[in-house]
């Protein structure tokens, strides 16, 4: 069995959670903010689609320097919700191809940097699963607490939420 093999299905059962998570964003309240510091829920909502992007990054090169990156690469911001899931279900698919790899292709190693900065370097496996999948649940997680607040019905990630009991 690869790696490749393992980390498909979970990839596949994250993203229909997430997309069921972005379903629900309403678009009045895209500029609603808990804080002054966090994300609105529109910006927060597109971060997590553009997260999905990081794959292609992360699987198709060696390293991502975000002092050269084009704000396409790694902040659109979406006008509505039929603009955020159509970038999601855009992105879904070309990760997941990208995922499709041997896993000598998932030990090469993999640095995020900003210039002269360098961030960090793992292994492309390590940043899959940390940089990008566990990044898309935490930022899924906190739009979830947004929908809550707004009074907006959660749906459920591993099991029923309360709102579906």
């Amino acid at each position: 069995m690869t790696i490749a093999d393992l980390l498909l299905p979970e990839f596949d059962k994250e993203m229909v959670t997430t997309r069921r998570v972005l379903e629900r964003a309403p678009e009045d309240k895209f500029a609603w903010k808990p804080h002054d510091k966090s994300y609105s829920m529109g910006d927060l909502a597109s971060h997590i689609v553009n997260s999905v992007k990081w794959t292609d990054y992360t699987m198709n090169g060696t390293e991502f320097d975000l002092a050269t990156a084009k704000p396409e690469e790694i902040n659109l911001a979406a006008k509505n919700r039929a603009e955020l899931l159509a970038w999601f279900d855009a992105n879904v698919p070309s990760a997941r191809a990208a995922l499709a790899r041997s896993d000598a292709d998932y030990a090469v190693p993999w640095t995020l940097k900003q210039g002269a900065m360098v961030y960090f370097t793992m292994p492309r496996y390590d940043c899959v699963r940390s940089f990008v999948l566990n990044h898309i649940v935490h930022h899924r997680a906190q739009l979830s607490v947004y929908l809550r607040l707004n009074n907006v019905p959660v749906p459920g990630a591993y099991g029923p939420s309360a709102d579906e009991m």
